[in-house]
């Protein structure tokens, strides 16, 4: 009988089974969206939303706990530093399952998208909105009017430079030819 045996077996032993799911789980937390099968996906939610509440701790604790499944202090930083501020006054449901049309090719097991239901990429959109929304065309304006000054800046920067080089050997070679004209003038004159 299995009485009070709980989670899935998956066909494998238990060290090959903890370890598969610690590196979903590690998987998980880098891209925060992974792709695989329902029942691993299933499994995979009791260790991401357990790794999720020691984030939501943030205490010594519960970092080294973290440690354990994760195995990377890099791993835990993101993790309690970025992923656990933004559940805050959540309770539970820190994962979702979105079922994918096409089963797998070969065994046709069903396919999952596992993710973390408040991701970076949510967040940043927010920010957007916010911003004054412009007409196309004053975009346009503003990208000639940039295109207009952008090359009247390289010709100011450049010109002092050439106009101090051109300038002072034409200096000298006014002065000489004034030098000579004034000369011939008096021969002239005498």
């Amino acid at each position: 009988m299995r009485h009070r045996k709980s989670g899935r077996k998956l066909n494998r032993s238990n060290s090959h089974r903890a370890a598969m799911l610690k590196n979903m789980a590690r998987a998980l937390i880098t891209y925060e969206q992974i792709r695989t099968t329902e029942a691993k996906a299933k499994e995979l939610r009791r260790i991401v939303d357990k790794l999720v509440t020691l984030a939501l701790r943030n205490d010594l604790h519960a970092r080294r706990q973290a440690y354990k499944v994760l195995g990377s202090h890099q791993m835990v930083q993101r993790l309690f530093d970025e992923i656990g501020p933004r559940f805050e006054g959540g309770t539970g449901g820190y994962t979702r399952s979105i079922k994918l049309s096409q089963p797998r090719k070969g065994d046709c097991a069903p396919m999952v998208l596992i993710e973390l239901t408040r991701r970076a990429v949510d967040e940043a959109p927010a920010e957007k909105p916010k911003k004054e929304k412009k007409t196309p065309a004053e975009n346009v304006e503003k990208k000639v009017e940039a295109a207009k000054e952008a090359p009247a800046k390289e010709v100011k920067e450049t010109a002092p430079k050439e106009e101090a080089k051109e300038a002072a050997p034409k200096e000298e070679v006014t002065k000489a030819e004034t030098e000579d004209k004034a000369k011939k003038t008096a021969s002239k004159e005498d």
